[in-house]
């Protein structure tokens, strides 16, 4: 059985990792952000699910649960003779994922209600909230109805036409759900810190989605780049405030993420398709050996019980 830890827990997010490097910034913004957000997602819970297979194999090797199956325990510690760390490596492995899972869920959730009662008992503007704060902000607040978040210091450091475009860039991260994708590849990264990386790209990505769907609502993306500047630049010299802290779709939420998407939006707009199939390739090939892998444990336990 060990191949399938091999694969799934080891190769998989590493090549997960390889692809987002490789590929990311080849796709289109949106597309590279859902491929590589599920991506993480499916080869983390292949991975904690190899996880758990294994700690059940960690507690099939028991002699005193051994008994209570009447299965040989010999038999089960035989199949990873060769590793013998690799059962119970995985059954602790799989138990701090999922509590350190479950904690950054529950934070998560904490959070949203908390920025949601900041807000909710403010008149919006449509779905526009105003908040009189000195404090320079804007961020898209998920919910039902999903609310686009502005301070006072904000729109007073903005004209016009870059009030307009940060607005249209938080709406278009409401239109897109990118607070899911982001949450997702954090909580996908939790399962399995290697994809760590591949995270923090989606994070940015998100952005570049959103920076991309203002430019062609607007139809300038110089103006877009020019308005993201002045917002980030604003926000530096006075200092973050805590009134939008941990939501992913902040703006500028990643130190040396603005200037990349300033120069991206400055030069000629580019995105291939074809490369994203690669890593959803290598996420239905890991479902694939997971389910071997199950099966594999049921063969395992079946023989051991014939002798």
């Amino acid at each position: 059985m060990f191949d399938h830890f091999a694969w799934s827990v080891l190769a998989t997010p590493v090549l997960v990792l390889l692809g987002a490097w490789l590929f990311a910034d080849r796709l289109r913004p949106d597309l590279a952000a859902r491929v590589f957000a599920w991506s993480a997602v499916v080869a983390a819970c292949a991975s904690t699910v190899n996880l758990v297979v294994f700690g059940l194999k960690a507690l099939a090797e028991l002699p005193a649960v051994a008994a209570l199956g009447d299965w040989s325990a010999a038999v089960v510690v035989a199949d990873t003779a060769h590793v013998p760390w690799v059962s119970w490596v995985s059954a602790v492995w799989a138990c701090a994922a999922v509590l350190v899972v479950a904690v950054r869920w529950t934070r998560r959730r904490r959070l949203v209600r908390a920025a949601r009662a900041e807000v909710d008992w403010l008149e919006p503007d449509g779905d526009v909230v105003t908040v009189d704060d000195e404090r320079i902000e804007a961020f898209a607040l998920p919910g039902r109805p999903g609310r686009v978040v502005v301070t006072t210091g904000m729109l007073d450091v903005l004209d016009a036409d870059q009030r307009a475009t940060v607005i249209a860039h938080e709406r278009a991260h409401l239109a897109g759900e990118h607070h899911r994708l982001v949450w997702l590849s954090r909580h996908a990264a939790t399962a399995h810190p290697v994809l760590w990386p591949v995270a923090r790209k989606v994070a940015f990505l998100v952005e570049r989605a959103a920076d991309e769907a203002a430019a062609r609502e607007l139809g300038d993306r110089r103006r877009v780049a020019r308005a993201i500047g002045v917002a980030a630049l604003a926000a530096t010299r006075s200092g973050r405030g805590a009134l939008g802290r941990g939501l992913p779709a902040a703006l500028g939420s990643a130190p040396g993420a603005v200037p990349r998407r300033v120069s991206a939006l400055m030069a000629p707009i580019g995105g291939l398709r074809w490369p994203g199939l690669i890593p959803v390739a290598l996420a239905v090939g890991t479902v694939v050996w997971t389910g071997e892998c199950v099966y594999d444990l049921h063969e395992l336990l079946s023989l051991a019980s014939a002798r």
